[in-house]
């Protein structure tokens, strides 16, 4: 029970963060114009990016526990949605993020506005899995 509570939180908390980011710091770093957002995305995204991968990989881990330990589908679910935020970060974001803190990008560009709107677009797609994860693991708490 221990690992299935630890997947519950950890899912939680990278929902919570990612909503976070996807409802507010994003969108506020946007209304700053190009040349602040792309100054404040390098330490936000490192700060960010170490504490979302921590809760995906550990979520992951301890649903992938539980599950083997109860055999329960929700569990695996949830765990491996989850987990999809790593694979999906790695080779669709990364190229992104690794453009928009790239010093030679001109903050007064059309390719910076538009790389900072796809990071925008990718990163609901990380909001989405990680909610989606949450309420996978939650379901498959109450149904213990």
């Amino acid at each position: 029970m221990v690992f299935e509570i630890v997947a519950i939180l950890c899912a939680g908390l990278f929902a919570g963060a990612a909503i976070y980011v996807g409802a507010v710091e994003h969108p506020a770093r946007l209304s700053c114009g190009n040349a602040l957002a792309l100054r404040e995305f390098a330490p936000s995204y490192r700060r960010g990016a170490i504490m979302q991968a921590t809760l995906a990989l550990v979520g992951t881990l301890t649903a992938l526990l539980a599950w083997w330990h109860i055999r329960q589908g929700s569990l695996l679910a949830g765990g491996l949605l989850l987990g999809a935020n790593v694979p999906f970060t790695l080779l669709v974001i990364r190229p992104t993020n690794h453009r928009l803190m790239e010093p030679s990008l001109d903050p007064d560009s059309p390719e910076a506005t538009s790389l900072l709107r796809r990071w925008g677009s990718m990163h609901s797609i990380r909001t989405l899995l990680g909610s989606v994860a949450f309420v996978q693991l939650l379901i498959a708490g109450a149904l213990r």
